[in-house]
């Protein structure tokens, strides 16, 4: 894999676990909304976290597509779960929030069953014929 290719991972991560915690903060000032008043849900995206957890959702989204267009999602998920161990960090040291030692260890299983899965390469080899969508024709001996 290039360098290209682990900023973009690396994107995924920081626009994810960024978005996620603005947007947090943003609704813990809002406080409970209800579906069935709408104007709730407009107070709540008027709120200036809420916005930028949007954008950097946004980010995230564009970055998380481009990662799928270079590697399967089996290689792109596990390969940005370290961003449970960013969220988990931000949640302690800027949202403030205790996390109990439950809660660490469920995040290291987490990373640990990712570590099993991330050893294979990020495409899976096909042959050109199994591609969906694929006009190549196979090779003959």
């Amino acid at each position: 894999m290039t360098l290209r290719k682990y900023l973009v991972l690396l994107a995924v991560i920081i626009f994810g676990s960024t978005g996620d915690s603005f947007l947090s903060r943003g609704m813990k000032q809002v406080g409970s909304i209800d579906i069935h008043h709408i104007s709730s849900i407009f107070t709540a995206i008027a709120n200036p976290w809420v916005i930028l957890g949007i954008f950097f959702l946004l980010g995230f989204m564009a970055s998380y597509m481009t990662a799928l267009s270079f590697a399967d999602l089996t290689f792109v998920l596990p390969a940005t779960a370290i961003s449970y161990i960013n969220m988990t960090l931000i949640s302690i040291f800027w949202l403030h929030e205790h996390v109990s030692a439950q809660r660490w260890a469920g995040v290291a299983l987490i990373v640990a069953g990712v570590g099993l899965v991330a050893g294979g390469p990020s495409r899976t080899e096909r042959p050109p014929e199994a591609i969906p969508g694929s006009d190549a024709l196979p090779e003959r001996p």
